[in-house]
């Protein structure tokens, strides 16, 4: 049993004797290599690496498209902002453009009316729910305004002063219907001879004035210029009305219609002129 143990204590002496003389050769071999613990060391931490990498990328990812998409937001908000800008400047010139081309048709109506002297205005008011039969202008009695005065906007007759104040005027359009008193004189110049009428309605729907009262056995033909007669008192001769656009027969058979389309337009009056009275050379 001693004999046993004894051997025994040989053989794992000689085995460890091994081991530590292969260790040793081992070592002395791979001397140029990197150790075994700092390798295991090498690939743990390399392992843990890539372990952690991959969800730390995938959240790093996710800030990054979290900020892209707030650069993206406001680069539209700031864009949004110049296209407003761009609208607003653009409804603004269409505006100047529009108020400059009525400008000059004012010009050149004030040119035509050498003959008269004028008083030029801007429409300050005009009620939505009175939109055919009035609106206010800049001028008044201090400026010269009276009532009865003519008024045009463009090329053609709009209607005539109602009612003044110091600074401001209301004007009673041709389109006012329910005033007899609204009433013009009219008149349709040919080669031949001069058709005589009074302006008594307004069609809306078709925007056509109606000329009434004229002698069934004139021939009118469409195109021809109406204007004021002077007859009436008040309003002086020669003011453009519009153009002859269709002639018919009245309801009784009697009496010819002609339907007019104005000079001016009514939908879009922002300057006016009023007609003050005959400049000097033509009162002499």
């Amino acid at each position: 049993m001693n004999q046993f143990f004894t051997n025994k204590k040989l053989i794992v002496l000689l085995i460890s004797v091994i081991m530590f003389v292969s260790l040793i050769s081992l070592s002395m071999r791979n001397t140029g290599n990197i150790p075994f613990f700092q390798q295991a060391t090498n690939d743990i931490t390399a392992v843990l690496g890539r372990i952690y990498s991959k969800p730390a990328n995938a959240i790093i990812g996710v800030f990054d498209s979290i900020d892209d998409l707030q650069d993206t937001y406001t680069e539209n908000q700031r864009l949004k902002i110049e296209i407003d800008q761009i609208y607003e400047r653009q409804a603004e010139l269409n505006t100047l453009k529009d108020e400059n081309a009525r400008l000059e048709e004012e010009l050149d109506l004030k040119q035509s009316l050498t003959d008269y002297r004028t008083i030029s205005g801007t429409v300050i008011s005009r009620n939505p729910d009175n939109w055919v039969d009035q609106l206010v202008v800049d001028r008044g009695s201090q400026d010269g305004v009276e009532v009865g005065m003519p008024v045009m906007s463009g090329n053609g007759l709009i209607g005539r002063i109602a009612e003044t104040s110091p600074t401001s005027s209301k004007v009673v359009l041709l389109t006012n219907i329910e005033q007899t008193a609204n009433q013009v004189s009219s008149e349709i110049v040919m080669e031949d001879e001069t058709v005589y009428g009074i302006i008594s309605d307004y069609d809306a729907d078709a925007n056509q004035l109606l000329m009434s009262q004229i002698t069934s056995t004139v021939e009118i033909s469409e195109g021809e210029l109406v204007t004021t007669s002077g007859l009436g008192g008040t309003i002086p001769r020669g003011l453009v009305i519009g153009e002859v656009e269709e002639v018919s027969m009245d309801s009784h058979g009697l009496a010819q219609q002609v339907y007019v389309k104005p000079s001016a337009d009514f939908n879009a009056i922002r300057f006016v002129t009023i007609i003050h009275r005959m400049a000097e050379s033509g009162e002499e």
